[in-house]
């Protein structure tokens, strides 16, 4: 019981920094079987039963066609704590997993990882839920920003809460402060079964790399382990070089800065305002651009990219210059040409 009352003041602290619960959500539990997701399913049952909550909740597991796959326990134990759980047919994901398995000894995770987030959000709908709830905790958010960083070059995790636009439907972390070792301590003490996933790549992923040399940088700096995740959240005392990110155009005082701060959306928007432009939305695969003449705004410039596909803005000035409009569109196209091929580009009015 002190593990769940600690689990339960983590998702309550959570809920109170990010604003995860709002009234009469529908929530579906992505279960997979494993401690997690098992613990957060079991969790949430009793996060529900506070005064100053009211959400119902879903409990769905996704067969993605792995062998030896049998949901036949997990279903027991849930109705043996008197909750229904959904057994989807997503077995089609580890058809196609193992088309594009090729000569790999492991399975894609990344595409198995988007197949999954796209089967659980149309069981979400089909449910009728408006939010999706995983079981990542605390370490896996502290993993994961360590292995974008050292294998994609960027410094991401994922989010506590994220609203998909196409799909309509947000996702939440109700672990997202919660620890590992609560988890397994939670599971002991409440006496919660937890099961195989028979995925293939189990224990052998990047992930279980970075687990081991994440704890033996504990061991030898102990503070590390609550800073880490501190600096996730410590926007007061961030410090890195996206501010200063201006993209020169050699020779012809012209640069292009990416729309980061809130203080570049302003500016972007009145410029927006002054060329009749409508407005761009939020969405990741959309990089919205400033156009400065020395240290001055002149313009705006937007791209999108859809596989190898760029839909690329055509420039917006101020002062109309088709020359500008013409270097500008080039150096795009070259800084993309530099780091994607194939690929091929669209001009468009507006996107």
């Amino acid at each position: 019981m002190k593990a769940l009352k600690g689990i339960l003041g983590g998702i309550r602290q959570a809920d109170q920094k990010f604003t995860l619960f709002n009234e009469k959500d529908k929530i579906l539990i992505g279960v997979s079987g494993g401690k997690d997701s098992m613990v957060l399913a079991y969790s949430l049952i009793q996060y529900q039963k506070f005064e100053f909550v009211n959400f119902e909740i879903v409990l769905a597991i996704l067969d993605l066609g792995f062998p030896n796959f049998d949901a036949t326990g997990i279903v027991k134990y849930f109705e043996s704590i008197g909750q229904k759980l959904h057994v989807i047919d997503s077995t089609d994901v580890y058809k196609i997993l193992k088309i594009q398995q090729k000569d790999s000894n492991q399975l894609p995770c990344s595409i198995c990882s988007r197949m999954k987030k796209a089967a659980i959000n149309k069981v979400a709908k089909e449910l009728g839920c408006n939010k999706v709830a995983f079981a990542h905790h605390a370490d896996d958010a502290i993993e994961t920003l360590f292995l974008n960083e050292i294998y994609g070059g960027r410094v991401a995790t994922f989010q506590p809460k994220m609203h998909l636009e196409r799909a309509d439907i947000n996702f939440i972390r109700p672990f997202i402060l919660v620890r590992e070792s609560e988890i397994i301590q939670c599971q002991k003490e409440e006496n919660i079964p937890s099961f195989s996933s028979h995925c293939p790549n189990e224990g052998i992923t990047k992930r279980a790399e970075m687990k081991e040399l994440l704890n033996q940088i504990y061991k030898k700096y102990p503070s590390a382990k609550e800073n880490f995740l501190t600096m996730l959240s410590n926007y007061e005392k961030e410090g890195l070089f996206y501010e200063d990110i201006y993209y020169k155009l050699e020779r012809k005082d012209l640069s292009l800065k990416p729309v980061i701060s809130l203080k570049d959306s302003l500016i972007e928007q009145n410029l927006r305002t002054k060329l009749n432009k409508p407005n761009l939305s939020q969405e990741p695969s959309l990089k919205r651009f400033i156009i400065y003449k020395l240290d001055k705004p002149i313009g705006v410039i937007a791209l999108k990219q859809i596989d190898n596909l760029f839909i690329i803005e055509k420039p917006s000035l101020v002062r109309n210059s088709e020359k500008t409009k013409n270097d500008i569109l080039n150096f795009v196209k070259k800084e993309i040409e530099r780091k994607v091929d194939p690929v091929s580009f669209k001009i468009r009015n507006k996107i």
